[in-house]
């Protein structure tokens, strides 16, 4: 079995960050599965944060084509499955009704997994300017009611990426954090980027208290394999759902000038 994943970062921009998603996304497949990592292009953002572009609505929505062909792209190419391996669920529905292949969300499989541990999720995260486009995702996917606080830890991009080599600030940071969620009636906490799921799962922080903290990408994972194995493919009823033929979705795309 063949995985896609699609971050939104530019990986090569932070290999600490690429390698440790590497192992740990190999760790969490079952024998046979292949992970391949791929992220935005280089030059998509003025430096290796994409937090420039998240707090912006076009911006942000503008970087769905990359999905989206990368969506087409994996599909042609034969994976078994495609992973938007964001929170924010960059490009989903888009992506959705248009290939045939499951396609797992960051956002949507963290909220309903960690309904599984507890009733009510705390999401603990580092860009502050993500929390607007959680909550309405949240609403769509009706499962704002499950999802409570959402806390940021006290560091940027920078201090997350400086962890990998010492980790002691941002596991002190992520556990402040996450206990104001859980005083705030969190009993489960989804990690809110990759990187910090990333590093968090490196550590092995797995639980702060007596609440679950939950591998959010290894779950995804763990989630595109039962999917691909399970054959079933999504609704094709109504606007957000409905899948175009593919030479008029190629056709509109070549028009915008969006094919590779």
């Amino acid at each position: 079995m063949r995985i896609w994943h699609q971050s939104f970062t530019v990986l090569d921009d932070v290999p600490h960050y690429r390698d440790a998603l590497a192992r740990h996304l190999t760790s969490q497949a079952a024998p046979g599965t292949t992970i391949d990592l791929h992220g935005m292009r280089p030059g998509t953002y003025p430096s290796a944060y994409p937090g420039t572009h998240i707090g912006h609505v076009y911006l942000a929505g503008l970087h769905k084509e990359q999905f989206v062909g990368a969506a087409l792209r994996a599909q042609d190419e034969g994976y078994d499955a495609f992973l938007i391996a964001t929170i924010p669920d960059t490009a989903y529905e888009e992506v959705r009704s248009l290939v045939d292949i499951p396609v797992v969300a960051f956002g949507q499989t963290s909220v309903l997994m960690a309904s599984m541990l507890g009733d009510r999720v705390g999401i603990v995260n580092f860009i502050e300017a993500l929390e607007p486009q959680l909550r309405r995702n949240l609403r769509n996917y009706r499962l704002d009611e499950l999802v409570g606080p959402i806390v940021q830890v006290e560091a940027g991009f920078t201090d997350v990426m400086a962890a990998y080599a010492d980790p002691a600030p941002l596991l002190a940071a992520f556990e402040a954090a996450a206990r104001r969620a859980i005083a705030d009636g969190a009993n489960v906490i989804v990690p809110g980027e990759g990187p910090l799921n990333v590093f968090l799962a490196d550590q092995g922080l797995t639980r702060v208290d007596d609440v679950p903290v939950l591998d959010s990408l290894g779950t995804c994972v763990r989630v595109a394999e039962l999917r691909a194995a399970a054959g079933q493919r999504p609704s094709r009823r109504g606007f957000h759902h409905s899948q175009p033929e593919r030479g008029l979705v190629d056709a509109a795309r070549a028009f915008y000038g969006l094919v590779d």
